[in-house]
């Protein structure tokens, strides 16, 4: 193994004009790392006029930011983003690389990891250092165990990460860092994608699941897809999002999208209401974090109770119009 390799990079994603959690989440979880293999931690950040966010990493525990701010970054293309950070990532020589594991993340870290000729494990749920080995550890066989994977015989170790895994912790403002400018490198072939137009739609009452502040979820218990309309005007009066159990997705009630557990999304939300999920292992791994957890069950002895800062045993068809009346009548005050 090359010991030209050193150091952890970051990818960090800004989304309308902003950075993302889950560069912060990373970012976080790498200082820990970098601490535990006594290496530096640096933060990569693409975009067009971003000069003003390059601090923002460093409050969360990077050594270093590199920016590269050019116009060509914007609007996103997956071609343009994998084939600039291949280069830097070639001439930087990380031995870790962390990637969020969100659209554009899952698009273009495999990208990259196959123009450096090194593996990738997607959608971790965790990283740890074992007896000084990275150890990415991930769902498998469908979510029903946990694996853990290495990378013992190429550099650098590339991760996609899923969002929310991780806690952030509190910046700190009074930490320094060195921020350093670096031009975008291309191949000489040609980029053969151009976005010509953007036409963004809005889906009324629809928001990110793994950033809403509020989830109101369904399991089995919801009864049919039907069901789930109660929940999604609920969320919509509560100004959140609405999210589903694995059972909810495979019965076909919810997208995939929607789904939150070991083999979905994993949320930190400020009020997550369960309605009529059990409360599965698979399923608590991906919300046990969340601030509040309002549990409803016709089941006293479901496990979800469990977990539950309030409990409600009863029908969820008759409780949630119940809820969606009281926010009704206390918003007309």
């Amino acid at each position: 193994m090359s010991d030209e390799y050193k150091g952890i990079l970051v990818v960090g994603e800004i989304y309308d004009g902003k950075i993302r959690p889950v560069t912060f989440q990373l970012v976080t979880k790498a200082r820990e790392l970098a601490d535990t293999l006594n290496t530096n931690l640096s933060v990569v950040l693409l975009g067009h006029n971003i000069g003003e966010m390059a601090k923002e990493p460093i409050y969360y525990g990077a050594d270093k930011v590199y920016i590269m701010d050019d116009k060509i970054f914007e609007p996103y293309v997956a071609e343009v983003y994998s084939r600039a950070l291949s280069k830097f990532i070639n001439n930087l020589k990380p031995e870790i690389v962390l990637i969020p594991a969100t659209h554009t993340g899952r698009e273009y870290g495999p990208r990259i990891a196959a123009a450096l000729q090194t593996g990738m494990t997607a959608d971790c749920t965790d990283l740890v250092i074992k007896n000084g080995r990275f150890v990415q550890v991930r769902p498998a066989y469908g979510g029903n165990i946990m694996g853990e994977i290495i990378t013992p015989n190429h550099r650098p170790q590339i991760s996609t990460v899923r969002p929310n895994v991780f806690k952030t912790k509190e910046p700190d403002k009074n930490r320094t860092g060195e921020i350093i400018q670096v031009k975008p490198e291309f191949d000489s072939i040609k980029i053969r994608t151009l976005i010509k137009e953007i036409v963004k739609t809005t889906v009324t009452g629809a928001k990110k699941l793994d950033e809403a502040k509020i989830i109101v979820s369904g399991g089995r218990g919801v009864g049919s897809k039907e069901g789930f309309e109660k929940l999604k005007e609920l969320a919509d009066l509560l100004g959140g999002a609405v999210g589903a159990s694995r059972v909810a997705v495979d019965l076909g009630w919810m997208p995939k999208s929607a789904q939150v557990g070991q083999s979905g999304i994993t949320v930190q939300p400020d009020l997550y209401i369960a309605c009529g999920i059990s409360g599965t292992i698979q399923h608590i791994v991906g919300m046990k974090d969340s601030k509040v957890i309002v549990a409803i069950n016709k089941d006293p002895n479901a496990p979800i109770f469990n977990i539950a800062d309030y409990g409600i045993v009863g029908d969820l068809h008759e409780i949630i119009p119940m809820f969606i009346e009281e926010i009704k009548r206390i918003k007309k005050k």
